[in-house]
């Protein structure tokens, strides 16, 4: 670098070395780095995948080729690096203000432990969830194919994980899990939403659910579904409120569909057409449709007519 440019890049070092002693929000990466790593945390999640789907996911720098002597290996660096990144995170809560770092270690690595205790828990409902999807799409050519190809399973399994920790009450992990799926999927659950067993999501792009939605057993969700809030207005004063929709068990819910509010239940084994939106509970086996808008054909010149479709439908895809 020549003497100019050099001069030039100092400055701007100063400038903005100044910029970050204004004591704001963005400014806290001043504290040497001491905030969670998302690297690290991408890295947790995909060896703990590699854990649940022993026969399918590997960690190719172990060079162990044992089930026992792999799945070991594998917990141990989970095992340090999630207890490394809550240390990290437990500053945020009050509970923890004033602890020393080697205190926050132990502690997290407290939590790690109890974490990892329920990853046969996370296993058996994750073994539904591909069932549901085989069971529930014809177009699934086998499991395998699900496990590594379905955005859905993969979303469902992050939630799960995050979820769990979510419980244990350890801050902004989960959500960093959770949104790193959305990234990858367009599936976007929050880590407070609880699930039920035998959960599919079909297709996924832009399916929306809320911190306190609760998803019953053997619920179905296409592309495009919204489980959130009637409304946000009142902001930090509606944390921990019930925000978010029930949806009881076997419930179908197609392509597009909003649902919305704290107080509203699907009621089970009820059937929620595209495009609706429901603001209010729906009574059991219910089935919610909205009717075709109506259609005009254009099929050459002065041979115009239109066509008034009035029948109810419920999804097409």
């Amino acid at each position: 670098m020549n003497h100019r440019l050099e001069k030039e890049v100092n400055q701007l070092v100063e400038a903005i070395i100044e910029d970050y002693d204004k004591g704001r929000d963005i400014d806290d990466v001043i504290e040497n780095f001491t905030n969670p790593n998302k690297d690290d945390i991408i890295k947790i999640l995909d060896q703990l995948r590699n854990v649940i789907f022993p026969g399918y996911y590997k960690n190719k720098s172990y060079h162990v080729y044992t089930v026992r002597n792999n799945l070991s290996m594998q917990l141990e660096d989970v095992l340090y690096n999630l207890s490394k990144q809550i240390s990290r995170v437990l500053k945020y809560l009050p509970k923890y203000a004033g602890w020393e770092e080697r205190e926050l270690l132990r502690e997290g690595e407290k939590l790690s432990l109890q974490f990892l205790g329920k990853i046969t828990q996370i296993r058996a409902l994750i073994q539904t969830d591909l069932q549901a999807a085989y069971d529930g799409d014809p177009a699934a050519f086998n499991k395998p194919e699900i496990i590594f190809s379905y955005p859905g399973l993969y979303a469902i399994m992050v939630n799960r994980i995050a979820h769990e920790l979510y419980l244990l009450g350890i801050p902004l992990i989960p959500r960093m899990m959770t949104e790193y799926a959305h990234t990858q999927t367009g599936i976007d659950i929050h880590p407070g939403a609880v699930l039920g067993k035998y959960f599919f999501i079909d297709h996924g792009t832009g399916i929306v659910i809320g911190e306190t939605a609760i998803i019953g057993d053997y619920v179905k969700i296409y592309q495009g579904v919204t489980v959130g809030a009637l409304s946000t207005r009142g902001g930090q004063k509606l944390n921990g409120k019930k925000r978010h929709p029930t949806i009881e068990d076997n419930v179908t819910i197609y392509a597009g569909a909003s649902i919305l509010g704290g107080d509203t239940v699907i009621g089970h084994d009820s059937v929620i057409g595209g495009n609706a939106f429901i603001t209010t509970s729906i009574p059991p086996n219910t089935r919610v449709s909205i009717k075709n808008q109506e259609l005009e054909y254009k099929q050459g010149k002065g041979n115009n007519k239109e066509i008034n479709q009035s029948e109810e439908w419920y999804y097409i895809i």
